[in-house]
């Protein structure tokens, strides 16, 4: 399987996309200094996940969700969830 998912920076309060085979593991890497990209807006909750089967299904789900309506969407979807860790 091939998961989508957003993390929630306490930090920043920002979002971060992404897609992995491994949610937990990449949780983890995400709260260590593992991940670049992360590093610095830890810690990191895991807010939001759905599973694909196929991989170009995920890459293609995570890319739009990393454009400015699909941001925009995540924020009307998540909003009760947001307003919650804020």
């Amino acid at each position: 399987m091939f998961h989508v998912y957003v993390l929630h920076s306490e930090k920043d309060d920002g979002l971060y996309v992404g897609y992995t085979t491994n949610s937990k593991n990449r949780l983890k890497e995400h709260n260590k200094v593992s991940v670049i990209s992360t590093k610095a807006r830890r810690p990191l909750k895991l807010i939001f996940l759905e599973s694909y089967i196929n991989e170009g299904d995920a890459v293609r789900r995570e890319k739009y969700l990393k454009t400015t309506v699909g941001r925009k969407m995540l924020k009307v979807m998540l909003k009760e969830t947001l307003r919650e860790a804020a």
